[in-house]
C-alpha cells in the first residue's frame, strides 16, 4: 500500500432519509448509520454526498444531519462531510459548518457546470482546504462534473497539508497509479466495481454506494487483498460484481433507497426532485439482484 487509509478502508456514501412529506428524517438517518457501521462494517460514513442528495438539502439540514449521525455513532466511526459545490465561497462556508457540526473530514467534489481550468481548480481546492484543519478528500468524477482533476494538478494539490486523499471515479487507472506512486494521497475507489483494480496499484479502499448492502462482504474482499490472498479477493469481487454494477442501473441513490425499502431497512424510498423513486421494473430488478446475492 502506498500510504495509510486515513478514514479506514471502507466508507459508504450514505443516503439521506426523508419522510413521506419530504422532510429530513433524522431518526431514520441515525438508524441507518448505526446499521452501516454495526452490520456492514463501515469504518466511516460520507454524509451529504451526491448519494445523500446534497444538491437538494439546505445548509441547515446538512448541519443537522452531520450532528445527528455524529451523536449516534460517537467514536464508533468517523464522519466525512460532503461540502463541494460550484461556488468556492459556499464550499468554504459548508466546510466550516461541517467542522462545527462534528465532522472528522471533508469530501470536496470538483466544481461542476462552470468548467474551471486547472489553475482555478487548484485555487478552489486549496481555498476550501484552508478553511478548516480537517483532512480533505478530493472527489474526482469528471463524468458528472465535466472536468477531471488532471494528474499534474493532483500532484500539486498533494503538497497541501490538509489535502489527504482522493475519491477516484475517473476510471483512468494509469493516471491514478502515477499519482499514487508520486504522492502520499490515500486513494479510495469512487466506483464499487473498480475497487480491486485500484487496490492493485496502491489504492487504500472504497467509498461505496452498493455498500449499503455489500459492505461486510466488500470489507472481506479488501481484507483478503491486503492480507496477501489475491485469489480469494478476486473470487469475492466476482461474486459482488452484479450488485456493484447493478446499483448504478439508474442514479445510485434511487436504487439504494429502493433496496433499503425492499429489505425493510428504510420505511420510505422518498427522493427530492428532480429525482423520482425507482419505477416498479427498476425496483423489482434491483430487489432480485439483492435476493440472488444473499446479502
Amino acid at each position: 500500500m502506498a500510504c495509510e487509509p486515513i478514514f479506514g478502508r471502507l466508507l459508504t456514501a450514505m443516503v439521506t432519509p426523508f419522510t413521506n412529506d419530504g422532510d429530513l428524517d433524522l431518526t431514520a438517518a441515525r438508524r441507518l448509520a448505526r446499521y452501516l457501521v454495526d452490520v456492514q462494517r463501515n469504518d466511516a460514513l460520507v454524509i451529504n454526498g451526491t448519494t445523500g442528495e446534497a444538491p437538494t438539502t439546505s445548509d441547515a439540514e446538512k448541519a443537522a444531519l452531520i450532528a445527528a449521525v455524529k451523536e449516534e455513532l460517537g467514536d464508533d466511526a468517523r464522519i466525512v462531510a460532503g461540502v463541494g459545490t460550484f461556488d468556492t465561497a459556499h464550499s468554504i462556508a459548508l466546510a466550516r459548518q461541517a467542522a462545527d457540526a462534528g465532522a472528522d473530514g471533508l469530501l470536496v467534489v470538483t466544481p461542476y457546470y462552470s468548467l474551471p481550468p486547472q489553475d482555478a481548480l487548484i485555487a478552489h481546492f486549496e481555498a476550501v482546504a484552508d478553511a478548516t484543519d480537517l483532512p480533505c478528500i478530493l472527489y474526482d468524477i469528471p463524468h458528472r462534473t465535466g472536468r477531471p482533476i488532471e494528474t499534474a494538478s493532483l500532484i500539486a494539490l498533494a503538497r497541501h497539508p490538509h489535502i489527504a486523499g482522493v475519491k477516484d471515479a475517473k476510471k483512468d487507472m494509469a493516471a491514478s497509479a502515477r499519482v499514487i506512486a508520486e504522492t502520499d494521497l490515500a486513494y479510495y475507489s469512487g466506483d464499487d466495481a473498480w475497487t480491486l483494480p485500484l487496490l492493485a496499484v496502491g489504492g487504500v479502499g472504497l467509498v461505496g454506494t452498493s455498500t449499503h448492502f455489500t459492505g461486510r462482504r466488500a470489507a472481506e474482499m479488501i481484507d483478503a487483498f491486503t492480507a496477501g490472498r489475491p485469489a480469494e479477493a478476486l473470487a469475492r469481487n466476482a461474486a459482488l460484481l452484479p450488485v456493484f454494477t447493478g446499483v448504478f442501473a439508474t442514479q445510485g441513490c434511487v436504487l439504494v433507497k429502493s433496496g433499503l425499502k425492499h429489505l425493510g431497512l428504510l420505511a420510505d424510498d422518498v427522493l427530492r426532485g428532480p429525482l423520482l423513486s425507482a419505477n416498479p421494473a427498476e425496483a423489482a430488478a434491483f430487489a432480485a439482484l439483492l435476493d440472488a446475492a444473499d446479502l
